[in-house]
């Protein structure tokens, strides 16, 4: 049976000065002979992803395929760090992401170019089962060509929605930030609703967020626990202020009560 593991938990959140922070969920999926990696992440998760794939005795050379629910950059642009990784990625995603001009967006366009023109580069089709026990799933509205990934092969089913549900408040509010397409989210979103009901105990690792279950009452129960913290250096020396990100401040609504 596949293991399932995650080395860098997404965050759901961005700068509210200096734009999205890009800080996406990075799998490692083992099964039989194929090491793969769901989603690569960042340039600023380069050294996370090293140092998380060696504590799991897994080198950059051991990857075999790298699979990538779509071309944002916080997302794909780490597949150059893997040189005999097979890269999987939707067809109508890599077509969609190759036709946009340079421009203001996510869209990594030099790595689109790499992606278009490498030999090792596969596209999968929505519905696809393109490795075994992992199957491609459409997905639109954050991009055109989204794709979900949903894996059989484990003990309980994985379902991974990058960005089309990238955290809890998407999933519970049934809307999405940062989309090319609202409607088109809000259908993928009950599709997703729609999967994860399917089996009980499927594990749902979204883009930008913890991973999760659905409890008892068919909620979204956070799996593990939140680390985020940013050090920043406000003084006259090099000791570094730690900044706490891992929660949402406590707030006493009581002081409001009488007004």
């Amino acid at each position: 049976m596949a293991t399932v593991d995650v080395l860098i938990q997404g965050y759901p959140g961005r700068a509210t000065h200096h734009g999205g922070l890009g800080w996406s969920t990075v799998t490692l999926v083992r099964h039989g002979p194929h090491v793969i990696l769901v989603d690569v992440g960042a340039f600023g998760a380069r050294k996370p992803i090293l140092n998380a794939l060696r504590k799991h005795g897994v080198e950059p050379a051991d990857v075999t395929d790298v699979v990538l629910t779509h071309a944002h950059y916080d997302h794909a642009v780490n597949f150059t760090l893997f040189p005999r990784a097979t890269v999987w990625i939707g067809d109508a995603e890599l077509s969609w992401a190759a036709a946009q001009p340079p421009g203001f967006n996510p869209i990594p366009e030099l790595y689109v170019r790499e992606l278009c023109s490498s030999e090792r580069v596969h596209r999968i089709q929505d519905g696809e089962t393109f490795l075994p026990g992992l199957q491609a799933i459409a997905a639109p509205g954050h991009t055109p060509g989204h794709l979900l990934f949903y894996l059989t092969a484990s003990d309980d089913p994985v379902l991974f929605t990058g960005d089309a549900a990238k955290n809890r408040a998407e999933l519970l509010s049934m809307t999405v930030a940062d989309t090319d397409d609202a409607r088109e989210s809000a259908r993928s979103l009950e599709k997703i609703w729609e999967i994860w009901r399917r089996r009980p105990g499927t594990l749902l690792i979204p883009g930008h967020d913890l991973s999760m279950r659905l409890d008892a009452a068919g909620r979204p129960a956070y799996v593990g626990e939140r680390a985020a913290e940013i050090g920043a250096w406000f003084s006259e020396t090099l000791q570094q202020t730690k900044i706490d990100l891992c929660c949402a401040p406590r707030i006493d609504f009581s002081q409001y009560a009488a007004q």
